[in-house]
């Protein structure tokens, strides 16, 4: 997989540019991992509510043919998008998630940051009390909406997979103003807390950052 460090760029040129890749691309294409940063700007997602954006601002709304529903990206936050021919790596798209969120996982744990997963709600999330803790989350009871108490949102996770390609990808907030956040329901989720490494007392460098993680993407999504 060759990575491609982009820097900061326009969202919706970088969409447009995904879309064409995966469109063009055959069996011997080789998938790429593009690395960025965006100015700030909210993405809406295949399941985004017009009431899940609070409030209008000089932000702009993008969007996009992605799942989920609506988050926001800006300076100081690293964004991967992975764009791989999933038939080749030899899995679906379940374990394509579970390997995406495990690469966050490992990624935070370099920092000593404990990473959790939450049942139905894709992402990592941090306590907020203890992010270095390793206690577990309680046990979600069945068909119970998950639970936020307590927790932050670290890094979001969205993807589109067409002719078995994937595109979009996900998100790991460093050092960034997290204030936009109070504009939407993050993910839909009303009242969701969006944190990021600064936050829970953890300094590193937005390149640090980009490096750390697409070297975990590497080898996670390896076939």
């Amino acid at each position: 997989m060759q990575i491609k460090y982009l820097g900061r760029v326009d969202y919706a040129s970088t969409l447009t540019a995904m879309q064409a890749f995966t469109a063009r691309r055959t069996d011997g294409f080789e998938d790429e991992l593009w690395i960025c940063e965006h100015p700030p700007t909210f993405t809406e997602g295949l399941a985004s509510q017009t009431t899940h954006l609070l409030r209008a601002s000089d932000i702009p709304v993008v969007r996009t043919d992605r799942g989920g529903q609506i988050t926001f990206h800006g300076p100081g936050q690293v964004v991967a998008y992975p764009l791989i021919n999933l038939q080749a790596a030899g899995y679906f798209v379940k374990e394509y998630v579970f390997r995406l969120e495990e690469a966050v996982l490992r990624t935070l744990r370099a920092w000593g940051v404990t990473g959790h997963r939450i049942v139905g709600a894709p992402g990592i999330y941090v306590r907020l009390d203890d992010p270095h803790g390793h206690s577990q989350l309680p046990v979600a009871t069945k068909n119970a909406p998950p639970n936020f108490a307590g927790l932050g949102k670290i890094a979001a996770l969205g993807i589109k997979v067409s002719r078995h390609c994937s595109y979009h990808g996900l998100a790991l907030n460093v050092a960034m103003d997290l204030a936009p956040f109070s504009q939407i329901n993050p993910c839909g989720y009303a009242g969701l807390q969006t944190v990021d490494l600064s936050t829970i007392g953890v300094q590193v460098s937005l390149q640090e950052a980009s490096q750390a993680l697409s070297a975990r993407l590497l080898t996670a999504l390896s076939p």
